[in-house]
């Protein structure tokens, strides 16, 4: 884990040195939660608030949804990247406001009107949903610790409130810790940003040529507590005016009940605390997941046996290739007509090997498309395995896919026509509407799924409901640069050679003989390895998305990928050959399903996590969202690991009967 964190603060420099080259190069861009900020003392910091979350419901509200308090200057939406906006963040300032190094207790934030009928029962549901308040300070969101039967556990965010004895309380006293280090103007080298990416601050701010000292914000803890206020005492009051008498925070107790027709009085308290923690290390407290010890051990384990598994079946696999065809060359020698006599399996399906498949025109489309998803995984994973898809950065990962994605179009057209050039011996046409159906083929099930999707968010009122113009912004970016990419892509495989088929096709196709097994079964089956690949990895990234935990082990996560790569092209060489020693020369989509088959045993988890994991989900609405999401999940990797399976047998079969001297 040291070594982890090592690493962590070392990336982070690195980042930092190279944005310092390119500002002093042009005038250069802000990545959010990247850069340190330097507060003087008195300073003013400004909270802010996110999206309220639950992993009961999975589907986000807006925080101004509920009676809280409101800022003065009205509430205003930070800037967010498209990657926020599809997953339900909305980022929003506050009332809260914190002077550096200024202790304050028993602050009087607001109190709110009467609760309405339809305002109690939004809240009371609220409370009984478990949903968490999300705010943050300088791009860190607070963290909760507590214990509980023995364990030391570690939250962000605080509940809205609690039910106890049939009772609804809210927590509307807020104790605040802010942990702050000093400046240290070597570790920045002259440039700051502020944490939301407000703006940019270069060399020219008065922060870093004064001699004063300045501190940077490294943790912000919050402890919520439910305090009865005496009315009496509030007829006077304004908002940050000081409470008449001390205010007890009690988290043990709570005493804030929620009523009908009764107003709600919120306060909070805020103390800074020196702290030996590093800027480049403030996120360590978020990243000490649970079962860290338990995750790091098993997924090298995973990785051992796998890696061992796919020796064997490899070393296996190349010595009965080997002893195939030292007896084939033999046979060759003979006499023809002992030759006829002798021969067997995959060579008596010379004449048929290289036949069109059936659908060969979408068969190119999946391969394509799997191609595409398969590069945007790599480069996505490695990128975020460097530290440039941190998780200070929010959204980053998922508009670095959707970019990733949509860039490597122009990868998908040239395959996809590549492969229809080589089935139909040359002939170009068709080209276009193979690069057309390319370019609309998943983004356009995606697109369906997230449409029906999101008028069941739409409908419960839920931030996570992707906003028209978002919609809007997802289709310019679909048919203004995917597309036309694809396009260009698939003109670029018109020029480009085909692969030379080794032998000659017959024009009447061989009878395929009764097989003992049906080999759909086994390609089904053949998916079994590359899960075992991936499944304890697939635990964690399940957990990430919809428990809330923070995932950043994108190093091991890199391994585990190019190890299912391995197993995924072994294990369809394996079947395909099998196939080809019983005379079966439609290979060509079991090729594709016998690694993509590992997309079903995903989806078949994903309902295993439904029920056993999830099982406080609650609703209708949540489990069909739950269940949309890991559908596309499970298509996506399914045409990614079929794609590697399709092309790893393709090559193979092209090779093998490329080794083969045929009369």
């Amino acid at each position: 884990m040291m070594g982890l964190l090592d690493q962590y603060d070392t990336t982070k420099r690195v980042q930092l040195l190279v944005f310092v080259a390119f500002l002093q190069c042009a005038a250069g861009f802000y990545l959010p939660g990247s850069f340190p900020h330097k507060y003087m003392v008195g300073d003013q910091l400004s909270v802010k608030v996110n999206s309220l979350t639950s992993i009961e419901t999975e589907i986000p509200y807006g925080y101004y949804s509920l009676p809280f308090c409101k800022p003065k200057e009205g509430v205003k939406d930070s800037a967010e990247n498209l990657g926020e906006l599809l997953m339900g963040d909305r980022i929003e300032n506050s009332p809260y406001r914190f002077k550096m190094r200024v202790n304050e207790t028993d602050v009087f934030l607001c109190q709110s009107a009467p609760l309405s009928g339809d305002e109690f029962k939004i809240l009371t549901e609220r409370i009984d949903e478990m949903y968490q308040v999300n705010i943050n300070l300088d791009n860190l969101p607070a963290i909760r610790y507590m214990t509980k039967d023995g364990y030391f556990l570690r939250w962000t965010g605080y509940p809205v409130g609690t039910r106890v004895q049939g009772d609804y309380y809210v927590f509307n006293h807020l104790k605040f810790t802010v942990l702050i280090h000093k400046y240290e103007k070597n570790n920045v080298a002259g440039v700051i940003g502020t944490g939301d990416g407000a703006e940019l601050i270069t060399t020219n701010d008065q922060n870093l040529t004064t001699d004063s000292p300045g501190y940077m914000v490294v943790g912000f803890e919050v402890v919520p507590c439910s305090v009865q206020h005496d009315s009496k005492l509030l007829k006077n009051l304004t908002t940050y005016s000081k409470y008449p008498s001390p205010i007890k925070c009690e988290p043990d107790k709570v005493s804030m009940p929620v009523k009908e027709a009764q107003p709600l009085t919120f306060s909070y308290e805020v103390s800074f605390v020196e702290s030996d923690i590093r800027w480049p290390s403030r996120w360590d407290a978020y990243l000490k997941m649970e079962g860290a010890r338990v995750h790091w051990f098993s997924i090298l384990n995973s990785l051992m046996v796998i890696a061992f598994l796919a020796g064997i079946v490899l070393v296996i696999f190349l010595r009965t290739i080997r002893r195939d065809l030292a007896r084939y060359e033999e046979l060759d020698k003979e006499a023809q007509a002992q030759l006829n006599e002798e021969l067997s399996g995959w060579k008596l399906v010379v004449g048929d090997v290289f036949r069109a498949p059936d659908n060969a025109e979408f068969l190119c489309v999946v391969v394509a498309d799997g191609c595409r998803i398969l590069g945007m995984a790599v480069v996505t994973i490695f990128f975020a395995a460097m530290g440039f898809m941190s998780p200070a950065s929010r959204g980053a990962l998922l508009t670095g896919m959707l970019l990733f994605y949509m860039f490597l179009g122009i990868v998908a057209g040239y395959v996809a026509v590549w492969l229809l050039k080589t089935f139909k011996s040359g002939e170009l046409s068709g080209w276009f509407s193979v690069s057309w159906r390319v370019a609309c083929f998943f983004p356009g099930i995606a697109f369906l799924i997230l449409t029906i999707l999101n008028f069941l968010l739409w409908g419960s009122h839920s931030t996570g409901a992707i906003p028209i113009s978002t919609f809007a912004v997802l289709l310019l970016l679909w048919f203004c640069i995917s597309v036309p990419l694809t396009l260009a892509g698939g003109f670029i495989g018109t020029k480009s050679p085909r692969l030379e088929y080794p032998v000659r096709t017959n024009q009447i196709a061989r009878e395929i003989p009764p097989q003992r097994f049906p080999s759909w079964l086994l390609a089904f089956g053949a998916g079994t390895l590359p899960f075992g690949t991936l499944f304890i990895e697939l635990f964690f990234i399940m957990s990430s998305i919809w428990l809330g935990r923070v995932y950043y082990v994108f190093g091991f996560l890199l391994i585990v990928f190019f190890l299912l790569v391995v197993v995924c092209a072994e294990v369809s060489l394996v079947l395909t050959y099998m196939n080809l020693c019983v005379e079966d020369w439609r290979w060509w989509w079991k090729s594709f399903f016998a690694s993509g088959s590992v997309a079903v045993y995903i989806f078949l988890y994903s309902v295993n996590y439904l029920v056993f994991d999830l099982k406080n989900l609650s609703g209708p609405v949540s489990a069909i969202l739950y269940l949309g999401y890991s559908l596309l999940m499970a298509i996506a990797v399914m045409l990614a690991t079929g794609a590697i399976g399709f092309l790893s047998s393709f090559l193979f079969v092209h090779r093998l009967f490329s080794s083969v001297k045929i009369d």
